[in-house]
């Protein structure tokens, strides 16, 4: 079967390695099309092939800033017509950066689209356009069950294929108090609520990592007088495996904003257990293979409690950390990409 992955912007470059590899074990002639990925080193293909079709220009011209997006707008039909031309049995689209104008997309192949945030944030509102844009695809594909029930009230019908871990086994250096925020920073990934339970609990510290798409200053004024380290910037694998293996316990004090976070797989895949919010469909596979603890949305009382009893419980914290490693286990790349094939072969 040939499968064309298309991630137009390169927003998530690692899922889209891991799942295009996995398909290409499985069998499948896979070709990912995406664009050039603007803040570090693409995965290289590991059998399969990596085609950059889109934004040739802005991508290499600018990173973030907001002047590359009328470029961008240029560019991206010329993009969508380069991706008609790829042969394909389907065509799994993940990510739609103009949704104006992708709606007039039209492609040779039956075609599936991975709906990662449920609505994309900067679109959500626009209800009505996402329902005929979604509705005019073979499959949509959801990361969660709440993800499916989200998609049911706008009408469409979603297919449920859990987000897989990141494994890795970095080298530990836990000392037993260590929180980690783990991710791109921005508003809805809760860092302030992260400090305000770092200050509720005595003795912890706390590890940021990640770029910051916001202003971190006001957050490091609140940090003040508590033991936080900044890690900021795209950081490369190395450095995301150190600050995974001295991490005690993961935290997502995530706004309702989205449906599953690579952020969170790829801690439990490295055996770390997560203290998260319950918002859209991050909590499943805490709650799945017990692998930490989930509290009420918006809790700070809730988030540091639940902290202080991983951090304080030794037999609390090897329970969550084997259900992060249940989660490694089972939630992997193959079964993710067989689950694909299956629902390639149900539309073709």
């Amino acid at each position: 079967m040939r499968v064309v992955l298309a991630d137009p912007p390169a927003f998530t470059p690692p899922y889209d390695h891991e799942l295009a590899a996995a398909l290409a074990r499985a069998g499948a002639e896979v070709e990912l099309v995406t664009a050039p990925f603007r803040f570090g080193t693409a995965p290289a293909p590991d059998g399969y092939r990596r085609t950059e079709l889109f934004y040739p220009l802005s991508s290499r011209l600018f990173r973030r800033s907001r002047l590359r997006l009328p470029l961008k707008a240029l560019e991206h039909p010329f993009g969508l017509a380069r991706l008609r031309t790829r042969r394909a049995d389907v065509f799994h689209l993940q990510w739609l950066a103009l949704p104006e104008l992708d709606r007039f997309l039209r492609l040779r192949a039956p075609t599936v689209f991975t709906a990662h945030d449920v609505l994309p944030r900067r679109t959500a509102a626009k209800r009505e356009l996402w329902r005929r844009i979604l509705e005019r695809f073979d499959a949509v594909v959801v990361h969660s069950d709440y993800g499916r029930t989200a998609l049911a009230e706008l009408g469409v019908q979603a297919r449920v294929i859990p987000h897989a871990v990141f494994a890795s086994d970095p080298a530990r250096a836990d000392d037993g108090r260590t929180l980690l925020a783990l991710g791109v920073i921005r508003p809805y990934k809760g860092l302030g609520d992260a400090l305000e339970a770092l200050g509720r609990l005595p003795g912890a510290r706390l590890v940021v990592a990640g770029d910051p798409l916001e202003p971190v200053e006001p957050y490091r004024q609140r940090s003040q007088g508590l033991e936080v380290e900044w890690r900021l910037g795209y950081l490369p694998d190395a450095e995301v495996d150190r600050a995974l293996g001295e991490a005690t316990v993961a935290v997502f004090p995530y706004r309702p904003e989205l449906d599953q976070s690579g952020a969170l797989l790829r801690a439990l895949g490295a055996g770390v257990p997560a203290v998260a919010y319950d918002v859209g469909g991050i909590a499943e596979p805490v709650r799945r293979f017990g692998a930490g603890r989930v509290v009420p949305a918006g809790d700070v009382e809730a988030l540091a409690a639940a902290a202080r009893e991983l951090l304080e419980d030794r037999e609390a914290l090897e329970a969550a950390r084997a259900g992060a490693r249940r989660a490694r286990a089972e939630l992997t790349w193959d079964a993710a990409a067989q689950a694909h094939l299956d629902l390639y072969r149900e539309v073709t």
